[in-house]
């Protein structure tokens, strides 16, 4: 048996979550700028795509939708292929953010305020997960992949900070986001092959 079938059904599935999360939301907002008239990447948040009004709207909240129900599903297995319950916490605190963001759209009757506590929370719980995956990696012995988890987790909460300044929020924001998406891929795929803590003989799965 080659180690890709002895994976359960359920971390590929788990794992494949994993990817089609970040897919569908750097898709949307992909998607959804190459559409905007007027709109800088560099410059403009990524909640202007789904802004009340925008022709781009039904798009980018499809996108914050869709990583919002699969970041959740990815959580379970992300936190035991690396041993690590808080992680599971923190991706799922990301989705339901995301999904809370999708409901509470910039330029709402009620204004920006709960829109921008929403964002905020899913950006916190982005930065941590990386953070929380190099905790656990290094009590495993994985030094490298411990530092390079780190890394990850203060660039993002560096440049999501820095997309609060009021100057290319749109660049920090997509960079902030991006690399923890990306680290999302990276675990993910080792997920499916097999490749993580979780393929030890005897862990649960």
């Amino acid at each position: 048996m080659t180690a890709l079938t002895a994976v359960p059904v359920a971390r590929r599935l788990g794992a494949l979550a994993g990817v089609a999360a970040p897919a569908s939301f750097v898709g949307g907002w992909l998607l959804a700028g190459a559409r905007a008239d007027s709109y800088s990447p560099l410059r403009d948040a990524i909640s202007q795509l789904a802004r009340v009004g925008a022709p781009t709207r039904p798009l980018m909240t499809s996108a914050f939708v869709a990583f919002g129900v699969l970041a959740p599903v990815w959580a379970v297995t992300a936190a035991r292929v690396l041993d690590a319950p808080g992680l599971r916490a923190s991706v799922t605190t990301a989705g339901l953010g995301t999904l809370a963001v999708a409901a509470l759209p910039l330029g709402a009757s009620f204004g920006d305020t709960p829109h921008a506590v929403a964002a905020g929370v899913g950006y916190v719980a982005m930065a941590v997960s990386p953070l929380l995956g190099g905790r656990a990696l290094g009590r495993a012995g994985r030094t490298a992949p411990a530092l390079a988890s780190y890394g990850v987790g203060a660039v993002s909460a560096a440049c999501l900070a820095g997309s609060l300044t009021g100057t290319w929020d749109g660049g920090f924001q997509r960079l902030g986001l991006g690399v923890v998406d990306a680290w999302f891929v990276v675990l993910a795929v080792r997920a499916f092959r097999g490749l993580e803590g979780g393929s030890l003989p005897g862990r649960a799965q």
